[in-house]
């Protein structure tokens, strides 16, 4: 679950303030029986987790005593995850969650606080808690002593909307509390070194005349960063929006810091970036085979609900619904499998390495405006011209095997993502040329998507050929894929004329 946060400084002497006054009518404020509670931090010796804005704790007093908490996109909103458990039995499955950042090191003791807390519920008039606020005087103990002691303002919310937190905020910062950085118990806890930088290098921002190594290591570092921050939600099978899923996003972070290493291979060391890309392709090996489930199964709900007025058969539907689920659950078991094993621990060690230290040749020394267009110009006119096994985009033939518009769609993913990554930088036509490929690559994602799913269809079929309704219900999917298929044909000669327009591409030479 999702938990956003507020934090405040206040001083010992701090009075809250009635907040009765300040809550929309129909809201009342519930004072709880103040409670104990007393954490124990775990962290490896050098504070990767805290350091990370990550945190693993048992707290004494809590229904559910073990707790990861992992960073989510904005400031003050986290992923919470709960179990049960014995103090010194910490749950297996939480500490996968944090292998991006323990990156298997062991885990231990690292601070324990005690905080007496004063909670505070808001409750509309059906009871429903819209956010509570705790007032929590901690002591940071060392054994049995007390090391430190503060206290803070915590306000959560709940069911209700952030207009409710903005005018509780007003309140406490009126009668003298400090809305400030959002910093953990237990980070305040350990000092200054569990608020040093993360092991894991973020992207930062291009200086204003960049290198082509500087490009190069936003990159790397920006795929990366994908990559490792949708690991714990791939365990989780949590989604990452309304049509996405964290196993696609990693996914994707893995293909495109594969690409990025191909398109700039003369910029980076050849014998620092083929190991990486070795092992990203396993890794997207094993994911691709969950996503293709995720997929499938997603295409045949929207693929059978696509003429309302020409209904299939729903049991027949549902009978292939379950084919899929069983792939899913296999593949998904095979992720879990791959995430847990001491090659993948390795993976993300050498990851974090690629992002702290990208190694660079001397060529990467160049301007960024002159020697990038001629590496992208590479992709894209592989995408244009094609090989000798291959069609190029610009003669693509209509009537093609829906392997060649495959071969096309690999070619135009790989210049799509070139073209991405120097967007950024070289601006203007590059930007332009970015948004049509966009266009381009999901016209191809979409044939292929259709007909594979045609022969998936059938493949089902073919499973039970007793199974007439299946039978039937699949032919009629398959002509609804294959009619998306000749649509995508009927509509990519104009979007690829689009993306082909010389001057949007007369910077790649």
């Amino acid at each position: 679950m999702l938990e956003e946060e507020r934090k405040y400084d206040v001083d010992p002497e701090f009075t809250l303030p009635d907040l009765s006054g300040v809550v929309p009518d129909g809201v009342r404020v519930v004072e709880l029986p103040p409670v104990t509670l007393t954490a124990t931090y775990l962290d490896t010796t050098d504070l990767r987790l805290a350091r990370a804005g990550v945190s693993l704790r048992h707290r004494k007093g809590d229904e559910l005593p073990w707790t990861v908490k992992l960073p989510a996109d904005s400031p003050g909103v986290r992923h919470e995850i709960s179990r049960t458990g014995r103090p010194k039995s910490t749950p297996a499955d939480l500490v996968a969650l944090v292998t991006a950042y323990s990156r298997g090191a062991e885990l231990g003791p690292a601070a324990t606080v005690r905080t007496v807390r004063r909670a505070y519920e808001l409750r509309d008039d059906t009871d429903r808690v819209l956010a509570e606020l705790a007032d929590d005087a901690v002591q940071v103990l060392d054994g049995k002593q007390v090391r430190s002691t503060f206290r803070e303002i915590e306000l959560e919310r709940k069911d209700g909307g952030r207009e409710l937190l903005d005018a509780v905020e007003s309140a406490l910062t009126g009668s003298g509390a400090r809305a400030g950085a959002f910093t953990p118990k237990h980070v305040r806890a350990l000092g200054s070194v569990a608020e040093a930088a993360p092991d894991l290098v973020p992207p930062g921002e291009l200086p204003e005349l960049p290198s082509a190594g500087d490009v190069v290591s936003v990159a790397v570092r920006r795929s990366v960063g994908r990559l490792l921050a949708h690991d714990p939600l791939v365990r989780l099978r949590a989604p990452v929006g309304d049509d996405d899923t964290a196993v696609h996003q990693m996914r994707v972070g893995c293909r495109r810091l594969r690409s990025d290493l191909r398109t700039f291979g003369p910029l980076v060391r050849k014998a620092w970036a083929a190991p990486l890309r070795d092992e990203l392709k396993w890794l997207a090996g094993v994911l691709g085979q969950a996503r293709d489930a995720e997929v499938l199964r997603a295409r045949l709900s929207r693929t059978a609900a696509a003429d309302p007025l020409s209904p299939l058969d729903p049991a027949a539907v549902e009978r292939m619904d379950r084919v899929l689920v069983a792939r899913h659950e296999a593949a998904l078991a095979a992720v879990d499998e791959a995430l847990g094993s001491a090659r993948y621990h390795a993976l993300v060690e050498a990851l974090v390495d690629a992002a702290r230290t990208p190694q660079l040749t001397a060529r990467a020394d160049g301007p960024a405006d002159e020697v990038l267009p001629r590496l992208v110009a590479r992709p894209w006119h592989r995408l244009t011209d094609g090989d000798d096994e291959t069609d190029g985009a610009a003669d693509l033939d209509p009537a093609a095997p829906d392997e060649r518009w495959h071969a096309v769609r690999i070619n135009g993913k790989r210049a799509r993502y070139a073209v991405d990554a120097v967007a950024g930088v070289l601006g203007g036509d590059a930007a332009k040329l970015a948004r049509a490929l966009a266009k381009v690559q999901d016209l191809l994602g979409e044939h292929q998507d259709a007909a594979v799913a045609a022969e998936t269809w059938l493949s089902i079929a073919e499973q039970d050929p007793g199974d007439h309704a299946v039978a039937v219900t699949a032919g009629r999917l398959v002509e609804r894929e294959r009619a998306a298929v000749r649509a995508v044909r009927a509509a990519f000669p104009d979007a690829w004329q689009q993306a082909n327009r010389g001057r949007r591409t007369a910077w790649l030479g």
